[in-house]
C-alpha cells in the first residue's frame, strides 16, 4: 500500500484547501509522515490519554466525540483531505478530553507533534499550514456552535447535508443526532420526504 501511496496527489489535494507548499516541504512529507491503515471503529485517540500526534485522511472518515453520563456527543466529523487530532492533548500536552474513532476502514497518515514541529522550524509554509489546519477545525466547531444556538435542527441537517452530502452514507445516524444536538427520533423525523409540507 505505501508503495502506491500517490504523495503528489496528497499534496496536491492539501495545497488545495490550506496553502501552498515549497518543494522542499513536499520532498519531506514523506520522510515524517507515517502510512497507517485503520479498521472501522478503531480508537485513535481515548479520553484520559495524551494524543501527541494528528492525522491527515486520505481515506474514510472519523469523528471526535465526548462521553457524558454515559451519553456519546460528537463534536465534529473529518473526511478526506482533512486533519483531526485531539487539539487539546496535541497542543497543550493535557490529557485529551474526547475520543477519536474511525467510522470506515481507513488510510491515514500520521505525524507526531515532534515531527510537525519539526517541519514548522524548518519551513515556514508548513508553519502556515499547521495555522490554516488549525483555523479550519475551529471554524467548523464555531460553526456548530452558532448552529446549536441560532439555527432549527432541520437547518442544521440541511448544513451539516451542504457541507458533506454523503454524510448519510457513511456515518451512522446515531452520531448524526448527537452531532446536530437532536434526538434520532427528531433526526427521522426531518429527513422525512414529507417534513415540512
Amino acid at each position: 500500500m505505501s508503495a502506491s501511496l500517490d504523495f503528489s496527489a496528497i499534496t496536491t489535494n492539501i495545497e488545495n484547501r490550506y496553502c501552498k507548499l515549497t518543494d522542499e516541504t513536499i520532498a519531506e512529507i514523506p520522510k515524517y509522515f507515517k502510512l497507517i491503515q485503520c479498521n472501522k471503529n478503531t480508537l485513535l485517540v481515548r479520553e484520559g490519554q495524551y494524543a501527541y500526534n494528528t492525522y491527515y485522511i486520505v481515506k474514510g472518515c472519523a469523528r471526535a466525540y465526548y462521553v457524558k453520563e454515559d451519553k456519546e456527543i460528537t463534536d465534529w466529523f473529518a473526511f478526506e483531505n482533512e486533519f483531526i487530532c485531539s487539539i487539546h492533548s496535541f497542543f497543550n500536552s493535557v490529557p485529551s478530553p474526547h475520543y477519536i474513532e474511525i467510522l470506515e476502514d481507513s488510510i491515514l497518515l500520521e505525524v507526531t507533534r515532534t515531527d510537525a514541529q519539526s517541519l514548522s522550524d524548518k519551513y515556514h509554509n508548513f508553519e502556515k499550514l499547521q495555522k490554516e489546519v488549525v483555523v479550519h477545525t475551529l471554524l467548523k466547531l464555531q460553526n456548530r456552535v452558532e448552529g446549536l444556538l441560532f439555527e432549527t435542527a432541520y437547518n442544521r441537517y440541511q448544513n451539516l447535508l451542504a457541507a458533506q452530502p454523503d454524510i448519510t452514507q457513511r456515518v451512522p445516524l446515531t452520531h448524526i443526532a448527537s452531532h446536530l444536538g437532536i434526538t434520532l427520533e427528531t433526526l427521522s423525523r426531518i429527513r422525512s420526504p414529507k417534513y415540512g409540507i
